[in-house]
């Protein structure tokens, strides 16, 4: 086994947390899922925002025949690559019905209006160009429900995940960032610039981070890009109060000093010899980081500081229908949330056993 690379040895050592790896199999599905996107969800409109009001809150499997009409107005078909980021429009109208029936160029339905109303019958001239009647009836079965506006659960949770990996890998990309510079400056130069980096971070330290998120969204304003941000910088103390500790006890040792007397400058110091041998507490913090992103996120979402509708968001979902929770829709909230809980511990899980699989102590005794 001493034949195996450091790499080689973290990696044995955290396929032994089982849990760990069952969870970073999740985490790595929900990202598949994610970038497919508007590929596989069900809805795939840009959004999901594909209303049809009649059907609103409507229980999970439930299924309703549709009349599909093809609008007026001429719609672009986009390439593959283009709907799996932004969707495509749709170029027809689903209208719910209960029957129908044909008559030379007209089809006559009847109208889903209501679950406590008639069905109003409505006729419709069968365009020209439809490949026969039956082309205008579907089926469409809405998996999760629908919500308080008639659009599909399950596209919104699946697009909801886009954003919320977006938010937490942006912002952990710029609290590291961030962290990393300024902890790996401040612990290497040391005296005064060690001081007032180390006050700057203590005043930032002390304030709760949803409070320091939401003054920062305030600045910025409303919008996704201003989440990235926001939640970035709420977060990069933290890391640069490691990399700081990290970089104080390692710039005395050897390897560092016949570096200096080589006459190595500092930049290459700190970046080729001191940060690659504290990459293990930086992973396990990024992790760790990318959790509290995901709920930071989530909570901006909910007071309405987050990314603005129609775009759908896990905190904006569960805002919208919290109030169904004690009535008979109790669904609406509750799968967003179990979203959000199921990924958080999912990225707590994997941040557990990076922190065995770097820790050296219980290494030595396996290999």
């Amino acid at each position: 086994m001493t034949d195996l690379s450091p790499s080689q040895r973290t990696w044995k050592a955290f396929k032994r947390n089982k849990i760990a790896v069952a969870a970073l199999v999740f985490i790595v599905i929900t990202i598949v899922v994610a970038t497919l996107g508007y590929l596989i969800m069900p809805d795939s409109t840009p959004f999901a925002n594909n209303m049809t009001i009649q059907l609103s809150i409507k229980k999970p499997g439930s299924e309703f025949m549709m009349l599909r009409l093809r609008k007026t107005e001429p719609v672009d078909t986009v390439n593959v690559f283009t709907k799996m980021l932004f969707g495509q429009p749709s170029s027809y109208r689903d209208i719910p019905i209960t029957g129908y029936h044909f008559t030379k160029n007209y089809v006559y339905v009847d109208e889903y209006i209501g679950a406590e109303d008639k069905p109003e019958k409505k006729a419709y001239r069968i365009p020209a160009t439809t490949n026969g009647p039956s082309a205008l009836i579907i089926r469409k079965t809405y998996w999760l429900g629908t919500d308080i506006y008639g659009r599909d659960m399950l596209s919104r949770l699946i697009l909801g995940s886009r954003i919320s990996l977006a938010v937490g890998l942006m912002s952990v990309i710029i609290s590291m960032l961030l962290g990393i510079t300024i902890g790996a400056v401040a612990g290497y130069f040391g005296g005064w610039i060690d001081g007032v980096l180390s006050w700057l971070m203590n005043i930032l330290w002390s304030l709760p981070a949803l409070l320091l998120v939401i003054a920062i969204s305030f600045a910025l304003g409303k919008g996704l890009w201003q989440i990235f941000i926001a939640v970035g910088l709420s977060m990069w103390v933290e890391v640069a109060r490691l990399v700081r500790g990290q970089v104080l006890s390692l710039k005395q040792v050897e390897y560092v000093e016949a570096a200096r007397a080589l006459g190595f400058t500092n930049a290459r110091i700190i970046t080729r010899h001191i940060l690659p041998n504290i990459i293990g507490p930086i992973l396990v913090l990024a992790s760790s980081n990318f959790a509290s992103a995901i709920l930071l996120e989530a909570g901006l979402s909910f007071l309405g500081f987050g990314a603005q509708p129609p775009m759908p968001t896990w905190g904006s979902m569960i805002k919208e229908h919290y109030g169904y929770i004690v009535m008979d829709s109790p669904y609406l909230a509750i799968l967003p949330g179990l979203a959000i809980m199921f990924l958080v511990y999912a990225f707590n899980l994997v941040t557990v056993g990076l922190r065995d699989a770097f820790d050296i102590k219980s290494q030595s005794t396996h290999f």
